[in-house]
C-alpha cells in the first residue's frame, strides 16, 4: 500500500483507539519507546520433507522508521529466488500487507493465509497450526548497557496447504507433505540504515553463537532456544515440550552437540540432550537437509542487497536470484545465520522442523578460537 502524502497530526486518534487495548497513555500509533529499532514482525518458513525446495517468507513494520516491508525466498536446488517490498506507513493497523503482498489471520494463533504476487514468485499457502503456539523466554541481548535486542516472541509448528509459483511454474503444496514453523516477534532489534559502529564494533564480544530449534512430532513438540558468548556462557535458555491440550513441561538445560562438516561450520547433524522434569532423559537426533541463508535475499544482518526497516522509497519492490554455488555468494554464507530443514528422531518418533543456527567468531565449547577457525 501507499500511504497518502497528506499530513495529519501525529497525536491523531486511529481506527485501533476505538478499542480497549492501549498499554500506555498513547495512541496505539505511536510506540511506548522512542528507539528506532522498535519493530512488529511475522516470520514463516515451509518445507517438503525431502528438502529439494524450501521457502522462508515474512512481514514488518517498523513504526519509528515509518516503514513496512515484506520478503519471500525460495531455495531449489543451489539457486534461491527472493522477492522483496517496501512502503512508507505511519499507522498502526490489523492489515498485514505491503504492494503484492499480504497475510490474512483466518483463526488467531492458529490459521493464517500467506500470499505474494510477482512474476518471479507467487504464493497462496494457508498455515495451520499443528501445536498450541509456545510464548518463548524474552530475549536480550546488550552492547554495554544498551539494549540491542529487547524482544517477545511466540513460535508454531504446522502444516500448509496451496500453491507457490516459482517463475510461472505452479508447486502444490500439500499439508500431508509440506511442514513448518512460524514464530511472531517485537520489541527492539537492529532494523533499518545501520548506526554508527562506535565503541560496540571496535570493543565487540568477538563471537556470536545462536541456536534455534523449533520441531514438529506427530505427538508433542519441542522448541529449543540458546544462545552462548565466546566463552560458553549461556545468556539465553529456553527448552520447553507442548502437547495438544496446550499443556508445556520444560526440559531444563540442554547440552548439544554439533557434527560440522570438515573445514566448515557448516551443521550436518546435532543432537540435543534434554531432560524431563522428572529427570528422564529425552534425546533428539538432528539430521540437516537443506538451508537458507538469511542474510541471502531475506534481509537479515549482512544483507548487502536490502535490510528489514530499510528506507527504499515508496511503493518499491525487488527481485533477485542468488546461485549458491557462486564464490562471491558462497563465500558470504558463514557470516550469517543459516535456517536447515531438520529431520528429527525423539525415540522411535520422527519429527522435522528448523535448525537455525549461526557460529561466528569464537566459542570455546566448540574449540573455535577466532573468527577463521573451522572445524577439522
Amino acid at each position: 500500500m501507499s500511504e497518502n502524502t497528506a499530513h495529519s497530526p501525529a497525536s491523531a486518534p486511529g481506527p485501533l483507539d476505538e478499542y480497549p487495548i492501549h498499554q500506555t497513555p498513547l495512541p496505539i500509533a505511536r510506540a511506548a519507546t522512542s528507539d528506532r529499532n522498535f519493530y512488529d514482525r511475522s516470520y514463516f518458513n515451509a518445507h517438503n520433507r525431502d528438502g529439494a525446495t524450501m521457502l522462508v517468507t515474512g512481514f514488518g513494520v517498523y513504526p519509528n522508521l515509518g516503514v513496512v516491508d515484506a520478503y519471500a525466498a525460495v531455495r531449489r536446488g543451489d539457486e534461491i529466488t527472493s522477492v522483496r517490498f517496501s512502503d512508507a506507513r505511519s499507522d498502526r493497523s490489523l492489515e498485514m500487507s505491503v504492494s503484492g503482498y499480504r497475510i490474512e489471520v483466518v483463526e488467531p494463533l492458529r490459521t493464517l493465509r500467506v500470499l505474494c504476487e510477482h512474476d518471479e514468485l507467487a504464493l497462496d499457502l494457508t498455515w495451520t497450526g499443528s501445536f498450541p503456539t509456545v510464548q518463548e523466554q524474552p530475549h536480550v541481548m546488550l552492547a554495554g548497557n544498551r539494549p540491542t535486542l529487547d524482544a517477545s516472541r511466540f513460535a508454531q509448528v504446522g502444516s500448509w496447504a496451496g500453491t507457490i509459483s516459482l517463475r510461472g511454474e505452479d508447486i502444490t503444496v500439500d499439508p500431508d507433505v509440506w511442514l513448518g514453523t512460524r514464530d511472531r516477534s517485537w520489541g527492539i532489534r537492529p532494523v533499518g540504515e545501520a548506526e554508527p559502529p562506535g565503541r560496540a564494533a571496535a570493543e565487540g564480544a568477538g563471537g556470536f553463537w545462536w541456536l534455534y530449534v523449533p520441531l514438529r512430532f506427530d505427538d508433542f513438540a519441542v522448541v529449543v532456544i540458546l544462545q552462548e558468548n565466546p566463552d560458553g556462557y549461556r545468556t539465553l535458555n529456553d527448552a520447553v515440550r507442548v502437547f495438544p491440550d496446550g499443556s508445556v513441561e520444560q526440559l531444563g538445560w540442554p547440552r548439544v552437540g554439533i557434527d560440522y562438516r570438515s573445514g566448515t561450520r557448516h551443521p550436518e547433524a546435532a543432537s540435543l540432550e534434554l531432560r524431563t522434569p522428572e529427570g528422564k532423559p529425552l534425546t533428539i537426533e538432528i539430521r540437516t537437509v537443506t538451508g537458507i541463508p538469511l542474510h541471502i535475499g531475506c534481509g537479515y544482518g549482512g544483507d548487502p542487497d536490502w535490510q528489514h526497516g530499510q528506507w527504499k522509497g515508496r511503493d518499491w519492490s525487488s527481485a533477485s536470484r542468488y546461485d549458491l554455488t557462486d564464490p562471491a555468494i558462497a563465500g558470504r554464507i558463514p557470516w550469517g545465520v543459516t535456517d536447515h530443514i531438520a529431520h528429527a528422531r525423539c525415540g522411535d518418533a520422527e519429527g522435522w522442523g528448523l535448525f537455525e543456527h549461526a557460529s561466528i567468531g569464537r566459542h570455546d565449547p566448540t574449540g573455535f578460537a577466532d573468527l577463521l577457525s573451522v572445524a577439522p
